[in-house]
């Protein structure tokens, strides 16, 4: 009878053994099964159309909302293909491709003048996951400059292309090629004549110092995107800077200054006074400073543009989205065109210094 009682006893243990072994594995299963739906989920994009004296007593009602309008636009077109399961490569390129086709901001269609006349346009695109990315500078005939980066990131061997040789892989990759009387704008042109004035006007003793040059440069659209399989991706568009000369290339298609995109950190566009972004090697000191200091996206943004660039006398800002969907859009300026967007699909839009 007794051993009838023991060997029932290991029977019961065995059995309830195995039950809770197959439990407690049902349970991990399903655990993994809600991080890895929680993560899948956890997107987000932002984007800028760039940053500088921007003053609400300066812009009409109507022209606001039109600036507003374009940026929701723009905003719901990149967040669209990221809900969709997009990549953040597409969702970045999809979202300037709208800002590069309207006249309000300073790249493509309402790119600024050159000194003698001209569009200048620089562009570049990087992917977080493999480090990979493409610029163009000093392009002059293609309709969309970021397409033309993304081009050069694809299907070329090199990162940065400029002037007629760009334009020689542009039209070797089948891109859309315009007459550069495309890119013409009244109020674009104004201005050029208006910095031309100017510069006619001081001596040359003051030609580096003038008071206007770090607002000659805004309207740069950019933006970055964090996608549901968690890859990070950052672009920048723009015309430059008003006035230019010598074929000028700011920070916009400089890899680490005007963009950048590492996994491991964040997602990162500029906008403002080239120059100093370019000196500051400001997009790549953000993922630096997160990636070895272990700062959160929201500090190494603050540290670099309120205290980096403007020690360096620098003035814009930049627009960022980490690994975990956390967002900054940190600027030193008056005020810098900007939106964002999260997986729950709250939208934020703004223009001025809160």
């Amino acid at each position: 009878m007794k051993n009838l009682l023991l060997l029932f006893s290991l029977i019961c243990f065995v059995s309830c053994n195995d039950a809770n072994q197959e439990k407690q594995k049902q349970n991990k299963s399903e655990s993994e099964k809600t991080t890895e739906n929680d993560s899948v989920q956890n997107f987000g994009i932002v984007i800028h159309g760039g940053a500088g004296t921007i003053l609400k007593e300066n812009i009409s009602d109507s022209l606001e909302q039109a600036y507003k309008d374009k940026l929701e636009e723009a905003i719901k077109t990149g967040h669209e293909i990221l809900a969709n399961g997009g990549t953040a490569i597409e969702a970045v390129q999809k979202t300037i491709n709208v800002m590069e086709d309207s006249p309000l901001f300073n790249s493509a269609k309402g790119a600024v003048f050159t000194n003698e006349g001209k569009n200048e346009l620089d562009a570049s695109i990087m992917d977080g996951k493999t480090l990979n990315a493409g610029a163009i500078a000093g392009v002059t005939n293609v309709k969309n400059p970021i397409n033309l980066a993304y081009e050069v990131m694809e299907n070329s061997e090199h990162v940065l292309l400029s002037g007629k040789g760009a334009e020689d892989f542009a039209k070797e990759q089948g891109l859309e090629i315009v007459d550069p009387e495309y890119f013409y704008t009244e109020n674009r042109f104004k201005a050029m004549e208006r910095a031309r004035e100017r510069e006619k006007q001081k001596s040359n003793k003051t030609a580096f110092y003038d008071p206007f040059i770090k607002d000659e440069k805004f309207g740069t659209v950019g933006c970055a995107a964090l996608d549901k399989n968690g890859n990070l991706a950052a672009g920048t568009s723009t015309g430059g800077m008003s006035n230019k000369k010598y074929n000028r290339i700011g920070d916009a298609p400089i890899i680490g200054a005007g963009t950048y995109a590492n996994n491991k950190t964040a997602a990162i566009s500029s906008t403002g006074w080239g120059e100093y972004f370019i000196r500051g090697v400001v997009a790549y000191d953000i993922s630096a400073m997160m990636e070895y200091k272990g700062v959160s996206l929201k500090e190494a943004t603050h540290e670099v543009i309120q205290n980096k660039l403007g020690e360096l006398g620098g003035t814009g800002g930049i627009i960022a989205i980490d690994h975990d969907g956390n967002v900054s859009m940190e600027f030193n300026t008056a005020g810098m065109y900007r939106a964002s967007m999260n997986s729950n699909g709250e939208m934020s839009i703004g223009i001025y210094k809160e």
